[in-house]
């Protein structure tokens, strides 16, 4: 849908990029496409392709939200960028819903039999109640809710303002939920707060969302911010106050833990992703990837929270994987870059302290099989929404602190200042510390 009204007088003002609102970086404007629950049609992927060669630089970036976003946009381009991205389709039904459609679910949703849950139905009440009522688009760019309906395929660590989780299968399965966290998977994780019936989600949220505009103050953009002043336990006092049904225990519940890296290669017999190197597509390869869901899929491609593409029903997924690969993309986790995340590091961002993008690729035959790492060129973490098992820290051009995962931040300092050789060497020396996970 294309709105008429000027871009400027659209929008809220906000540091965040959106698909009305470009948000000017070192190497140019960004723009930020939310995609619901990461759906793409091909036609769609064509259309960003289009865009951002003739509007931007031609690269697309996969973000760990599970969107896309433009980065190099030219100056006095935006409006013609903005126009042809809604033409396709890619804008919410109104200016004020594009910040708010911040709703994360599986890739696998709707598509792994294993599920104790489908979620689709639901995913799509949320984002309707999120979308079409106007006084939820108060709500910061950067709240975020996961609906998880115990799929193999999952990224649970990310923290979300609020998460709900299947507790188990049918039509009247119990959903957990917590606020500014994630699903506990280890005994020693926060638990959930409570559950409610899967029929009294919508409800729940709602009331949840409603609950937090009305006793946050401007500042307090984020549902952390209000656990600072009120504790949980007040919160579900007066969320219960507002419910017409009751909440009830959740228990010692624990999520399963997902498959790692199960979004690379074949999944599930007859769905193929694969990661492009540090999450960056070219046009041409957007382009490659929409015609292969024509040709071997269903027509749809699917962003993952990995900064991964994954093609759903594909017809022959083994010719699938191979021309995937061929457009060299990573499917596979022995492959360096599969476990590599950099942001954009000092290349296209002020705050950079290093090129953290060139610097990966440099690390990238350093790597110890099996480590996963995290460069980042300053403390913000853009490129990454959870802790790495191993994040370097951008000092200088070319210089690390190195953190192993575990405690406060980035957490366990390692080794202060060191060089990307240096990096490597620690990784190689201390395999036990490593570790698989997503």
């Amino acid at each position: 849908m294309k709105h008429a009204q000027p871009t400027s007088l659209s929008v809220r003002p906000s540091a965040c990029p959106g698909l009305l609102r470009i948000v000017q970086a070192k190497d140019g404007g960004i723009c930020r496409i939310k995609l619901p629950c990461g759906r793409l049609s091909s036609i769609q992927a064509r259309a960003v392709a289009a865009a951002a060669s003739a509007h931007a630089s031609g690269v697309i970036e996969a973000t760990n939200r599970s969107n896309l976003q433009i980065r190099g946009v030219k100056p006095g381009a935006e409006q013609a960028l903005i126009d042809a991205l809604l033409a396709a389709g890619l804008g919410a039904g109104s200016p004020g819903a594009d910040d708010v459609r911040n709703l994360m679910v599986s890739p696998l949703a709707g598509l792994d039999a294993s599920a104790p849950v489908d979620i689709s139905s639901l995913a799509g009440q949320l984002l309707a109640l999120l979308q079409d009522q106007a006084h939820f688009h108060a709500l910061s760019p950067k709240f975020a809710l996961l609906l998880d309906g115990g799929e193999s395929m999952a990224m649970l660590e990310h923290p979300h303002d609020l998460w709900l989780a299947a507790m188990g299968p049918g039509d009247h399965a119990l959903f957990a939920f917590g606020l500014a966290g994630c699903p506990p998977q280890a005994a020693d994780d926060a638990p959930a707060l409570a559950a409610v019936y899967r029929r009294q989600v919508p409800a729940l949220v709602e009331a949840l969302l409603e609950l937090f505009l009305e006793l946050a103050t401007p500042e307090q953009t984020r549902m952390r911010h209000l656990l600072a002043k009120y504790p949980e336990g007040d919160l579900l006092l007066r969320l219960q106050q507002r419910l017409d049904v009751p909440l009830l225990p959740a228990g010692d519940w624990r999520r399963p833990a997902p498959q790692t890296f199960a979004h690379l290669g074949i999944c599930n017999g007859r769905h193929v992703g694969g990661a492009p190197a540090l999450g960056r597509l070219t046009a041409a390869q957007l382009t490659a990837l929409a015609d292969l869901a024509d040709t071997q899929g269903d027509g749809s491609l699917r962003l993952t929270p990995w900064q991964s593409v994954l093609l759903p029903n594909v017809r022959a997924p083994e010719a699938a994987l191979q021309a995937v690969r061929n457009l060299g993309l990573a499917t596979d986790a022995s492959e360096p870059l599969a476990r590599l995340i950099a942001c954009t590091g000092s290349a296209g961002c002020t705050k950079g302290l290093a090129d953290t993008k060139a610097d990966a690729l440099a690390l990238a035959p350093l790597l110890p099989s099996g480590a996963v790492a995290h460069l980042s060129g300053c403390p913000r973490s853009c490129a990454a929404a959870h802790v790495a098992p191993f994040t370097l820290l951008a000092t200088a051009p070319g210089r690390y602190d190195l953190y192993q995962r575990g405690g406060v931040g980035f957490g366990r300092l390692l080794a202060r200042d060191i060089s990307l050789q240096e990096a490597g060497e620690r990784l190689a020396a201390s395999p036990d510390t490593w570790s698989s996970t997503q």
